[in-house]
Formats: C-alpha cells, sequence, structure tokens
C-alpha cells in the first residue's frame, strides 16, 4: 500500500535550519509530483512546496520562499525539504503528501521553533 513517513523534525532555535525527509513506497514515485504541506496549531493545512517528476520545477509559499528548498531522489524514492532561517511562525507538523491540498499524506513529522 502507499506509505509516505516522514523524519528529521525537532526543536530548533530561529534563525536555525533543518532538514526533513520523506520516504515514499507503494505506489511510482518517480511518476508523481509531490508536495509538502503543513499544518499550525489550531490552524488548516497550508501547503508549503511542490516539486514536479524529474525535481526541475520547484514552486514555493510566499511564506517560505528563499528559506525553504525541496529536493527529491527518483531513484531512493525520497523526497526532502531543506529549511533555513526558521522562525516561529514556521513551527507545525510537516507533511509529504502526493497532492497539494494534504489529502494523500504521511504521519507528519512536528518542527518547533523556538528559543
Amino acid at each position: 500500500q502507499v506509505q509516505l513517513v516522514e523524519s528529521g523534525g525537532g526543536l530548533v532555535q530561529p534563525g536555525g535550519s533543518l532538514r526533513l525527509s520523506c520516504a515514499a513506497s507503494g505506489f511510482t514515485f518517480s511518476s508523481s509530483w509531490m508536495f509538502w504541506v503543513r499544518q499550525a496549531p489550531g490552524k488548516g493545512l497550508e501547503w508549503v512546496s511542490s516539486i514536479n517528476t524529474l525535481g526541475i520545477v520547484t514552486y514555493y509559499a510566499n511564506s517560505v520562499k528563499g528559506r525553504f528548498t525541496i529536493s527529491r531522489d527518483n531513484a531512493k524514492n525520497t523526497l526532502d525539504l531543506q529549511m533555513n532561517s526558521l522562525k516561529p511562525e514556521d513551527t507545525a507538523l510537516y507533511y509529504c503528501a502526493r497532492d497539494k491540498m494534504g489529502n494523500l499524506r504521511g504521519q507528519g513529522t512536528q518542527v518547533t521553533v523556538s528559543s
């Protein structure tokens, strides 16, 4: 069955960095656009970033543009999100997803940005 397993979250100080990873299985990863979405406490799902099948075309929400970088390795079926210059407002549960709305997502990894 389809599995998306995120890892790499944690507690980091403002201005710090984290790298999230997602291991995908159960579908043809190399043929699928992939997405990162997040959910802050008390809020709905928010799209963060998208990447096309070859990893050449990427899109970012304005709130993370210039700070986050999405990438993928089709040989390993993995999706990454490099997060730099983290802010307290980036605190959220981060999900790897197969759709932009986040309906087909993993269990998430918690990112907390706090001093």
